[in-house]
């Protein structure tokens, strides 16, 4: 019985363990995080970066934020953020190469990829980018290969090539113009999105309630500071 106390009580007060994919953690969550550390200096956070499949339980995970579908077997899920998809390049690309400023001219560039969840229906390629926008004539065979989305952002911003961004991974650095969006009149909206998720029977625990509510307050005020918002 004791034992069973100990373990009860270091789940009510143990440090708070996030599951994220390693690109999620550098693009968004990290540059905001010192904001739940201060509404909640007393929780100590645990980022478990890693973009396979977990078991919540087996591992101790309180929560995650996942890009999907929405669903989760055995886990509830609550939507955070829509995306959407654009190319994108460094201004300096531009500068030096004077383009491309029509899709059409996309077929000179060198294309980045972006394989970090090679497979799942519905994630953002470029093929699928061309065919939305209505754009024909441009292979999408060749280019650069990357299977982590922050990885080929980076990769956009050194200027080599022309990256499919995913708008929450990108929008911090298209706003301090490390990165220019091509095309905006283009608009391609994502079928996944950014859902929050946890186990139903975990959700009365105070530090996990209380990073799930930071959470979609962050999701919100970004939402607001979108363009058209």
């Amino acid at each position: 019985a004791v034992g069973l106390e100990r373990l009860q009580e270091g789940t009510r007060n143990g440090p708070l363990t996030v599951a994220v994919s390693p690109a999620f953690a550098a693009k968004w969550l990290l540059p905001r995080i010192e904001r739940f550390q201060a509404e909640c200096p007393e929780t100590d956070v645990r980022l478990d970066t890693n973009l396979k499949p977990v078991d919540f339980a087996a591992q101790q995970i309180d929560i995650g934020v996942r890009y999907g579908a929405g669903v989760w077997p055995g886990l509830a899920a609550e939507k955070l953020m829509d995306e959407e998809v654009y190319p994108v390049c460094s201004p300096e690309l531009l500068r030096r190469q004077g383009g491309p400023r029509r899709p059409a001219d996309l077929a000179g560039e060198t294309l980045i990829h972006d394989l970090s969840m090679d497979g799942p229906l519905g994630f953002p390629t470029w093929d699928a980018w061309l065919e939305q926008a209505g754009i024909g004539g441009v292979s999408t065979r060749r280019g650069m290969k990357i299977n982590n989305s922050a990885a080929v952002l980076q990769a956009a911003i050194d200027g080599h090539g022309i990256a499919l961004a995913r708008s929450v991974m990108a929008h911090d650095d298209v706003a301090a113009r490390r990165l220019v969006r091509l095309f905006p009149e283009i608009v391609v909206p994502s079928t996944l999105a950014y859902y929050v998720i946890y186990r139903p029977d975990m959700q009365a625990l105070p530090r996990l309630d209380a990073f799930r509510q930071w959470l979609l307050r962050e999701a919100a005020s970004y939402r607001s500071h979108l363009p058209d918002a």
